[in-house]
């Protein structure tokens, strides 16, 4: 059977509201009756943040990360008929996305071990890390709206120099919002494997920078709605076609 979705008369700019109650599985097998390019829409649009932090923390690029999503939303609607369900899809996703980005990784021929993680120059003590733990006021602040941007891309390459597999398992639990559960399933590992990457990844950014680091790990590798809107409207462009 060869799938092709219905193309959507005007692209949407945020999911459809009538399909919003219905489960992944619900939305996979809309997609498999009746070609609904809307349900394959909020498929990705419900993923887009999940899978697109899994990627870049991996490759550590931006666009590299994008483009893994985008074709794992492709080969995932190829091998739609694969998932058996109903539960898993977001893992099953996942893992895809975890394929194509390891692959890149194989085809640059370099990977991050954990000696060789560099400290950034502002380490613990700077006194840009003490005025953000001390953020009392919320009046706008160009200054230290500046300090903060800098102190994010800091921390930023701080995870960007952890090793591929303590990385993955920070963003996923501290970014994602992941549980220890979901982790283990989605990167194929044990509990207590994640939970020992998990200590020892935060453990060695604390080392590095300080406690400061947990005010601003929930907006790292932020996901916006235009990258979404992209996202979504490049793979609705090629499986419409």
């Amino acid at each position: 059977m060869t799938l092709k979705l219905r193309k959507l008369v005007t692209p949407q700019t945020s999911a459809p509201t009538a399909l919003e109650p219905l489960t992944n599985y619900d939305l996979v097998q809309r997609v498999l009756r009746e070609s609904d390019a809307a349900a394959f829409e909020l498929i990705m649009r419900r993923h887009n943040q999940h899978l697109y932090r899994l990627a870049r923390s991996i490759l550590k690029n931006p666009t590299d990360a994008e483009d893994v999503v985008q074709e794992t939303y492709v080969t995932a609607f190829q091998k739609l008929e694969s998932f058996r369900g109903p539960g898993g899809f977001s893992a099953w996703l996942a893992k895809i996305a975890l394929n194509f980005a390891y692959r890149r990784v194989r085809r640059r021929g370099r990977v991050v071990f954990f000696e060789d993680f560099v400290s950034p120059p502002n380490g613990e003590g700077d006194p840009l890390f003490s005025r953000i733990e001390n953020i009392e006021s919320s009046e706008p602040d160009p200054e230290l709206n500046v300090q903060i941007a800098e102190l994010r891309r800091l921390l930023e390459d701080a995870i960007d120099a952890l090793p591929v597999e303590f990385r993955t398992v920070f963003i996923l639990a501290k970014v994602d919002g992941q549980t220890i559960k979901e982790i283990a399933e989605t990167l194929s590992l044990n509990e207590q494997t994640v939970k020992t990457r998990l200590f020892r990844a935060k453990k060695k950014l604390q080392e590095t920078l300080g406690d400061a680091f947990d005010e601003l790990v929930p907006s790292l590798h932020s996901f916006d709605g235009e990258r979404c809107d992209r996202i979504v409207f490049r793979v609705l462009a090629k499986l419409t076609q």
